[in-house]
């Protein structure tokens, strides 16, 4: 006898507003979970856990299944609201405005960006924040922070320009070899018609984002924010003034900082070190 499927609560969450729409939509075009899984080319474990809003949806899965279940956009949109509920709430208002930028700069001084991190180093990152967690919550905030990327991507609809502090590609977060794939990305980024990355040396000494990082967006009809966060918090920050005091701040740090070129030269010397 079949287990019984688990009850969904579509008004609980999006995510389990896409779980309910998926399960009702694969059997009303006759799929089961394996013929569906089959057709996807993914497991049926993998389907089963989309459905019941266990795991989070994977970027590339509603456009297949829109097209697969003739389903005109609808698990696009949902999805646009289920990926913010891995974040936390103070997160969420952030990502949303991400949503709208066109032009986005950021300084970080500990840790690679998340909009430029590779899958292992997130995941390494995530697991040094909570050792404690399980295998699948790991997996869902790596591909939660996968899906942030794609607005960057290089055929996207952004820009972006990062600075980093020498600390950033000096310490080692994951093995030697997930620091040299992500040094290796960053040396790709560091110059293109989209992005632009630099490095920040110990040489500056002290300045005034020193403990944080702080994040520029652009949206698209010219308003600019700013968002400052820390281990745990985050702020933003939309009035002009206090952008404008955070936006000087950052281009003092630019003006001091290497060159993309001789950035992408301290990283490709920072790989060496991690070999």
């Amino acid at each position: 006898m079949p287990a019984r499927a688990r009850d969904l609560n579509p008004d609980l969450s999006a995510r389990h507003l896409f779980g309910a729409e998926l399960r009702m939509l694969r059997e009303q075009r006759g799929y089961t979970l394996e013929s569906l899984a089959s057709s996807l080319k993914r497991s049926k474990s993998a389907i089963s856990r989309y459905e019941t809003a266990e795991s989070m949806i994977p970027p590339d899965l509603p456009g297949a299944l829109d097209v697969l279940l003739e389903a005109n956009g609808l698990f696009t949109k949902l999805y646009r609201l289920a990926r913010k509920e891995i974040h936390p709430d103070q997160f969420r208002r952030r990502m949303e405005l991400e949503d709208r930028a066109v032009h986005f700069g950021e300084y970080t001084g500990q840790i690679v960006s998340g909009l430029v991190q590779t899958p292992a180093y997130a995941e390494a990152q995530f697991r040094a924040a909570d050792p404690c967690a399980e295998d699948s919550r790991i997996a869902d905030l790596v591909t939660a922070r996968m899906t942030r990327q794609l607005r960057w991507a290089p055929h996207g609809p952004g820009r972006l320009a990062l600075l980093l502090d020498e600390a950033v590609i000096r310490r080692q977060v994951g093995s030697r070899a997930v620091m040299r794939e992500q040094l290796s990305i960053l040396c790709e980024l560091a110059l293109t018609p989209r992005t632009t990355i630099q490095v920040l040396p110990f040489s500056h000494g002290v300045h005034a984002l020193m403990g944080g990082t702080l994040t520029l967006l652009v949206l698209e009809d010219g308003t600019r924010v700013a968002y400052e966060e820390s281990i745990s918090t985050g702020t933003l920050v939309e009035d002009n003034e206090g952008v404008l005091m955070r936006q000087w701040h950052y281009d003092l740090l630019r003006a001091s900082a290497l060159s993309p070129e001789q950035s992408r030269g301290m990283m490709r010397e920072a790989m060496r070190s991690f070999e």
